[in-house]
């Protein structure tokens, strides 16, 4: 189930979005954030958990959905509102729940602007929410100063202020406050500098930024580093603030929005509840095309399935262009701008990113089924008991009896894996005997797997002629796996292959895919083999040559080729050159040796 579910991980996009997992009763037992949904999800999968309840968890997923979102902060947000929503069982054991701050423009005669965790429908304003307190306050900070914004919490009504019934206080003495208590500031200027504030708080906080950087240079100048310091936290803090929310906006309520994109076989439409400017659930609905349907149709069609599959009654309907459907107590609305337009895109992404999901997904299918078909093929060709799924190939490999070597390749669906590569110095044989060699390395390799409990390949190739796979089947008998191993070789002359107990070849059609892996087999395990033994023959060279120097031990010969990669380059090296490697003596003996014998 786990490797099904890391394949579905692997097509997720590498997006910040939110992360739903469902266990066997299709039941949540867990909603994560991520600033890449690909990577963290595919965590739970590939890494070992020393947390045991995260282990436990990992073990019940069965299912895994997904909200792309634009900012790791819109993560941050719609994963606490899901939270409290679902109350998942593992979200309690493995995190704390949060709330998170907003800044309120109370509804109130000179409004005050404040720090909140709290709601209230009376008709104020609420901006946020916020992932920072500390940013929240810093906002704050400038607010207030530039704008003189007041700080108490005094009932300003209009009477009261003109029968003087309040007096400036410290703030004004102290120039944070025009003091409209007192009436020293009208409604007309108090009003102007609030929808200023309102204006930095709906995104643009770029006058913020210049403010507490001006702030910052202006202390700096007269050496007030610590109150510098201070300004610079502040307009780092407010750089990295986004202040609207694409997931949370408190003035949506009871709302559903719908996308939809389209390919040539489907449609697929996305769907939100938001309530109380919060996405509390997310659906994507694929619908399989018959005829020509329009978009319209294919949309339509939509909206009527999910509202009645989760029994809506919104009171309005989001939707990317003009529809036929008259809905009872409910506004059917095409937004242009503003918040709804970027909710609905953000429903559009999210039906897109599922698209290529599922494009990916039929692609790997397709490869999937491709690939099974090539192993059928073999299969057949081959007369083979199984499908070749684990295919091994041998290749001995020596130069006039010297360094004698041999090379184990591995593929896997009919693809290389080069990891799984092995090597082998032949110990037993002495001269040049492959039949000989080539029972020493079968047997190594396979008693070895079999005493480490390893699956044991669906096919073993030679490279080579009758010979070498009689003496590859003798292996196999000895350790008594004969039948559970096929084996075949290939000739290299005429590219014949045999198969054991048949005099004659396997006659297979020379373009055929199934000669076409053999081959492929049979020249990996020749590369690799060949490579191995020059490597062997090139160390075995260089070791000779410099065991003849006397006065030269290993760590001499261990500097020179730290420095100098062969033997040439030390043969054409001056004494000079030489003696900033090694000691003068030493470079000496090694330079005369190669100049002198």
């Amino acid at each position: 189930m786990h490797e099904e579910l890391k394949e579905i991980a692997h097509l997720l996009p590498e997006m910040p979005g939110v992360y739903q997992f469902f266990d066997i009763n299709d039941v949540i037992i867990y909603i994560g954030k991520a600033k890449n949904l690909r990577k963290r999800v595919l965590s739970y999968f590939t890494k070992d958990h020393d947390n045991v309840k995260l282990r436990i968890l990992v073990r019940r997923i069965r299912r895994i959905e997904h909200i792309v979102l634009n900012t790791e902060m819109d993560a941050f947000l719609l994963e606490n509102s899901l939270i409290k929503k679902y109350q998942p069982r593992y979200n309690v054991l493995l995190k704390d729940d949060k709330t998170y701050p907003w800044i309120c423009v109370k509804n109130e005669p000179f409004p005050r602007i404040y720090l909140t965790r709290t709601t209230v429908k009376d008709g104020s304003e609420y901006f946020g929410p916020f992932t920072s307190g500390n940013m929240v306050k810093s906002l704050l900070d400038f607010l207030c100063k530039t704008y003189y914004i007041r700080t108490c919490s005094l009932n300003l009504l209009e009477n009261k202020i003109k029968e003087k019934k309040f007096k400036s206080c410290l703030e004004f003495q102290l120039e944070n406050c025009k003091a409209p208590c007192a009436n020293l500031q009208t409604t007309e200027d108090y009003n102007t500098a609030v929808q200023q504030i309102r204006y930095i708080l709906k995104g643009n906080i770029k006058e913020a930024i210049i403010f507490f950087k001006n702030q910052m240079s202006e202390f700096a100048s007269l050496y007030k580093f610590e109150e510098a310091e201070n300004a610079k936290r502040k307009m780092l803090l407010l750089e990295n603030y986004q202040s609207k929310s694409m997931v949370v906006n408190i003035s949506i309520n009871n709302v559903d929005v719908f996308s939809i994109v389209s390919d040539e076989k489907s449609a697929f439409v996305n769907y939100f509840k938001v309530i109380q400017g919060t996405i509390i659930q997310s659906y994507l609905l694929e619908i399989k095309k018959r005829l020509n349907e329009t978009a319209l149709e294919l949309l339509q069609m939509g909206i009527v399935e999910i509202r009645c599959k989760f029994n809506s009654s919104s009171e309005e309907i989001i939707v990317p262009f003009d529809i036929e459907l008259t809905i009872d107590n409910t506004t059917i609305t095409v937004p242009k701008k503003g918040d709804k337009k970027r909710l609905l895109e953000l429903s559009e992404k999210n039906a897109r990113y599922f698209q290529i999901e599922r494009q990916k997904r039929e692609e790997k299918d397709t490869s999937v089924n491709s690939n099974e078909k090539l192993l059928r093929t073999i299969q057949a060709d081959l007369h083979l008991p199984r499908l070749p799924k684990h295919i091994e190939c041998f290749d001995n490999s020596n130069l006039q009896g010297t360094n004698p070597v041999a090379a184990c390749v591995v593929f896997r669906n009919a693809k290389p894996q080069k990891s799984e590569y092995r090597k082998f110095n032949i110990k037993t044989v002495e001269g040049i005997d492959d039949y000989a060699s080539m029972r020493e390395i079968l047997f190594r390799r396979y008693s070895r797997m079999i005493s480490e409990n390893i699956t044991l390949p669906d096919l073993i190739v030679i490279d080579g002629g009758k010979g070498q796979l009689k003496a590859a089947c003798e292996t196999l008998q000895k350790l008594n796996i004969h039948e559970k191993v096929s084996i075949i070789s290939i000739a290299k002359r005429l590219e014949e292959i045999f198969a054991p107990n048949d005099s004659l070849p396997l006659y297979i059609n020379k373009n055929s895919q199934t000669l076409k892996v053999i081959q492929h087999l049979r020249n990996e395990a020749h590369r690799f083999g060949i490579s191995f033994h020059r490597d062997k023959r090139s160390k075995e060279f260089t070791k000779s040559i410099l065991d003849e120097i006397d006065g030269i031990g290993e760590k001499t010969v261990q500097k020179l080729f730290e420095h100098y990669k062969t033997i040439d380059e030390i043969k054409a090296a001056s004494l000079e050159e030489l003696s900033k490697i090694i000691d003068i003596k030493k470079a000496t003996i090694v330079y005369r040796f190669f100049k002198f014998g």
